[in-house]
């Protein structure tokens, strides 16, 4: 292979490689590094109508949403979006709901339910 054809090929292999690379954090790999990930994820939480704020014992940030059948009554797991509380028997107002709660599972007994 001549010079030039071997300049010629090296030249496109970079060209390839090149048009390869994204700097769209939308398109970062995963398990990578993404520095604005926290910034998106509560931009997108509060654009769909979620609270962002720190849940459960971690600390970690959390997008509360509010559930579409918040506080109304039910009798089992199956009744709500989000959980079914015993005490109340109506669907839990946000979720993620953290901490101990008495809840209803789907035969509509009640049992507790720690989310952390």
């Amino acid at each position: 292979m001549g010079i030039v054809t071997r300049a010629l090929v090296l030249g496109l292999l970079a060209l390839v490689l090149a048009s390869c690379r994204s700097d769209d954090p939308a398109t970062t790999a995963p398990g990578t590094f993404d520095p604005n990930l926290a910034t998106r994820l509560k931009s997108e939480c509060e654009a769909e109508g979620g609270r962002w704020g720190v849940g459960g014992k971690s600390g970690a940030f959390v997008c509360y949403r509010v559930t579409p059948d918040a506080n109304q009554f039910c009798a089992s797991d199956g009744d709500c979006r989000g959980l079914c509380l015993a005490r109340s028997r109506t669907c839990a107002p946000v979720t993620p709901f953290f901490g101990c709660h008495e809840v209803l599972n789907s035969d509509g007994v009640a049992q507790t339910l720690c989310i952390d």
